[in-house]
């Protein structure tokens, strides 16, 4: 009989043992604090975060709200106002402390070990995490010009599949799927393998390319929708997002999902801001200039990026002996207060 580790870190399961944490953009502070400069003086573009802040409604809300903290929270208010806004009954909307922890709650529901799931190269990096937490096995299909390669993924399907992964757009390449492409897809996929279709970065698409993926819901019952308040809406610090899916889905989903995982400050603010319309049409507006902003300096220093429907582009950096120079760049910005995203390695881009 074999003895039993005095270590308790040891009798960790081994994929839990063999998970790489998330890595964050570095924090403003963190930075303030190694080179002794104003927080004021560094921009910080390595999170995808609104440069505007807030919305002043949500600010408001949130002041309003403080002397009801000492009461636990009650979702009814935005899920309610998320269901009128969009037309579909409150039992088919989930809250979640941000996407990613909707993310998380369909792989702890249709994911385990002898299960899969499926999503593309240079994929949003909560997937592998997500899927690797639960014991289940990834199957990562190839991109296509950095974005997912549909019909792959529709093959890559195995019998052990329930779950496959797609943004859109993507995070970290900034690539987008049409609707046609996306139906197309739905259509292929087994009605047991559950879909999940992350929004996070859906406001800033062109009105022209935008669709309704609610519409889908009734015909593809295996589909979770998930989007956030985090992005265009500014409340990343707050962590609120919500997913849209049929009834007994979400049915399960609530099942696992932690109580009160939504705080009360985070509920307020995000129903405030689903009602300022202006704030997010002036955040799209603000970030269309910055990417043609981006975009002109790039093809000034004649450098290659990848062309974005996010509020986020990938620029691919001169190579020195065959190396990329994104480290040493990264790493020059940040002594000049700039905070940027080196996704070379976890994303496997080059």
């Amino acid at each position: 009989m074999n003895a039993i580790p005095n270590d308790p870190c040891e009798l960790a399961p081994a994929h839990i043992r063999a998970i790489a944490p998330y890595q964050p953009g570095k924090p403003i502070t963190e930075l303030a604090r190694e080179l002794g400069l104003e927080p004021e003086s560094i921009v910080k573009l390595a999170s995808n975060e609104n440069p505007l802040g807030m919305s002043p409604k949500a600010r408001a809300a949130i002041e309003a709200a403080l002397p009801e903290l000492h009461r636990y929270p009650d979702n009814f208010e935005l899920t309610q106002a998320i269901a009128r806004r969009l037309d579909m009954p409150m039992e088919a909307i989930v809250l979640g402390n941000g996407s990613n922890d909707l993310l998380e709650m369909v792989a702890s529901v249709f994911l385990g070990q002898g299960r899969s799931a499926v999503y593309s190269q240079h994929a949003f990096a909560v997937y592998p995490l997500a899927t690797q937490a639960r014991g289940a096995r990834s199957i990562v299909v190839p991109a296509k010009d950095y974005g997912h390669d549909l019909d792959a993924m529709a093959r890559a399907i195995e019998a052990d599949t329930r779950v496959v992964f797609i943004a859109n757009p993507n995070n970290p390449t900034g690539t987008m799927l049409t609707a046609d492409e996306l139906q197309a897809f739905l259509r292929k996929v087994p009605p047991h393998v559950v879909v999940v279709l992350d929004e996070a970065y859906n406001e800033y698409l062109p009105d022209e390319l935008n669709y309704d993926s609610r519409a889908w819901l009734g015909r593809h019952p295996n589909l979770v929708i998930t989007r956030t308040f985090s992005k265009a809406y500014g409340l990343a610090g707050l962590r609120v997002g919500y997913a849209l899916c049929d009834k007994r889905v979400a049915d399960l989903l609530n099942r696992v999902r932690q109580p009160f995982n939504v705080n009360n400050l985070a509920l307020v603010a995000a129903r405030a801001a689903l009602d300022d319309a202006e704030f997010v049409r002036k955040t799209q507006a603000l970030n269309r200039e910055g990417m043609r902003q981006l975009e002109e300096g790039f093809r000034k220093l004649g450098l290659a990026w990848i062309p974005s429907y996010g509020n986020f582009v990938a620029v691919e950096l001169p190579r020195t002996d065959g190396a990329s120079q994104g480290a040493a760049v990264y790493q020059k910005l940040l002594r000049e207060g700039g905070i940027v995203r080196p996704v070379g390695g976890g994303y496997e881009m080059p």
